[in-house]
């Protein structure tokens, strides 16, 4: 029985337990030397004395980086990047192997070249147009082609901020300002022209009513209305001079009662 006891004693001080979390990668080193396999989330019991437990995350991380960008002119471009990356789970081990804890200064260099890169082909003011985008893409493709085979996935590249030389801000402000000028000029030009034809309209809406109309005052109809007149001029209590062939009333002079 104290044996057994003893036995047990030892056993439980020669071994230790590690969890593995959701997210994280764990891999056993074994007097100094990397195991192949990758535990992803459990425990894995091991001797503390001959082993450890290396964890690696395995989510998407970020890392930033604040940093000058070279452009086509030869300016430099401050800006603000954010790398979206994560671990292959089976090339945990190859990682830390070959780069080790530190790779995220190798994904630093990586992007420090491939921006040299792919920023030397743009001008400065792209980094600060509709362009980012493309600019951004290309980096993260540059990086992927380096990087893929060591394992580290590129997910995105963001360029957060772009501090443009003040120079150039200033131009490029002018230039936009210049340009919404342009807009709102032509968009006045615009309903100008568009008022005019409306006008244009009108007056050959105009134009054609009197025609129709001249056209339609036959004798008979200029009678009927000299009738209608003479009528509308006798109900009025006003006195009123009047000359008149007999056929058409023309009002010269009227007093009030």
């Amino acid at each position: 029985m104290k044996n057994t006891i003893l036995l047990v004693l030892l056993a439980m001080l020669i071994t230790n337990c590690a969890v593995i979390r959701p997210g994280e990668a764990g891999v056993r080193q074994t007097l100094g030397k990397l195991e192949t396999e990758v535990t992803t989330q459990g425990t894995i019991v091991f001797n503390p004395f001959t082993t450890r437990i290396i964890k690696e995350s395995i989510q998407t991380n970020n890392l930033e980086l604040l940093l000058n960008l070279p452009s086509k002119e030869g300016l430099s471009v401050e800006s603000e990047i954010s790398i979206l990356y994560r671990l292959e789970v089976n090339k945990v081990p190859y990682i830390l192997e070959t780069i080790g804890p530190n790779y995220k200064g190798v994904i630093t260099s990586v992007f420090r070249s491939a921006s040299a890169d792919v920023c030397s082909q743009f001008f400065a003011k792209d980094m600060h147009s509709g362009r980012r985008a493309d600019i951004e893409e290309a980096i993260q493709i540059k990086m992927a082609e380096n990087l893929k085979t060591q394992g580290i996935i590129i997910e995105a590249v963001l360029m957060k901020s772009i501090q443009l030389p003040r120079g150039l801000s200033s131009s490029i402000e002018q230039k936009l300002q210049a340009e919404q000028d342009a807009m709102r000029m032509e968009f006045t030009l615009q309903q100008e022209r568009l008022e005019a034809e409306r006008k244009i309209i009108e007056a050959k809406g105009t134009r054609d009513a009197q025609i129709i109309l001249s056209e339609g005052l036959t004798p008979a109809i200029i009678k009927i209305r000299s009738i209608e007149a003479f009528k509308e001029l006798a109900k009025s209590a006003n006195s009123k001079i009047i000359i008149t062939d007999g056929k058409t009333p023309y009002l010269i002079n009227s007093d009030k009662n």
